[in-house]
């Protein structure tokens, strides 16, 4: 009997693939398998009884995978389960800034109390019309799971795109969409934008990527949108690009002291994976994963151990 601890929610439709050879415990002392989503495991003390990590999500910062690979502990993640959720909140996101709907809805409400609301709707609609980003060019840094569904949408909504992927060639990239323009360099991507987004796992090498040098290489006015992680962005340079005008708006799905207080920023409560069915997607692939594992050694989606 495998027991199995879950150190944050964990959708019951994955855990309900457990066969009798599992138990859901309580406690993570003696537990087998443990099941995560974002709990930090870094200052975890680890039971000796640990056979396998599975992660219901995709980045796996919050866990020390090279600690768990010494103890020969696998570590799973469940790439392109939460991809579409992400990919809609990023299209959300560009007409969230493009449009000032939020500005817009606050203005209503504020008025809520005048008769005539109506009318002075119609006068003071002029400050959040904003523009369409069809036509607009969107330029996407990492064209994994998520990045190529944004790519698609954005070309069906009538954007033109740019990609960039280091690990990618133009050849991959046409597979993607052949009507996407393929940048080998990050900083004409930066350049052609109105919009960008960034889908790139958090490494010693993304870390603070976009910092003032790659700020100053977009456009004036461009919208920048991270749904990827926080510490992508260097978010005093971010601060200064916003409050000069440099950048439009920035959309980040990550809140922190810094970016809350951030003129034109957008800021939302970490949504991008957090519907029901990304849930659901990533709790039925990680259990697999760990079932797979346990029953014949089959290491699907495994990114510590070869």
């Amino acid at each position: 009997m495998y027991k199995v601890h879950c150190l944050n929610n964990i959708s019951e439709k994955g855990l309900a693939l457990l066969t009798d050879e599992y138990e859901i415990v309580d406690s993570p002392d003696q537990a087998d398998v443990f099941l995560v989503r974002s709990a930090n495991m870094h200052e975890m003390d680890l039971p000796a009884s640990l056979k396998a990590v599975a992660r219901a999500g995709a980045g796996v910062n919050n866990i020390p995978l090279d600690a768990l690979a010494e103890k020969g502990i696998p570590v799973f993640n469940t790439p392109g389960a939460n991809a579409n959720a992400v990919k809609e909140l990023v299209i959300a996101g560009m007409l969230l800034a493009s449009r000032d709907i939020i500005g817009g809805a606050e203005w209503v409400r504020s008025n809520a109390d005048d008769p005539n609301v109506g009318k002075a709707a119609e006068k003071a609609k002029k400050a959040f019309a904003g523009g369409e980003i069809s036509g607009k060019t969107l330029g996407v840094i990492g064209l994994g799971a998520i990045g190529k569904l944004v790519v698609q949408a954005a070309e069906v909504l009538g954007m033109q795109v740019v990609g960039y992927d280091p690990f990618m060639d133009a050849g991959k990239a046409a597979a993607i969409s052949a009507d996407m323009r393929f940048a080998s360099d990050l900083a004409d991507l930066l350049g052609a934008s109105d919009f960008v987004t960034i889908h790139v796992p958090a490494t010693d090498g993304t870390r603070g990527m976009i910092d003032a040098a790659a700020i100053s290489q977009m456009k004036d006015g461009a919208v920048f949108l991270n749904f990827s992680r926080d510490v992508l962005v260097d978010d005093a340079a971010m601060a200064d690009a916003l409050a000069s005008g440099k950048i439009g708006c920035y959309v980040t799905d990550f809140a922190n002291p810094a970016v809350v207080k951030m003129e034109r920023a957008i800021v939302l409560p970490h949504l991008g994976a957090s519907t029901e069915e990304a849930e659901d997607n990533c709790a039925v692939m990680a259990v697999q994963e760990v079932m797979d594992y346990l029953a014949t050694g089959t290491k699907t989606h495994c990114v510590n151990l070869k």
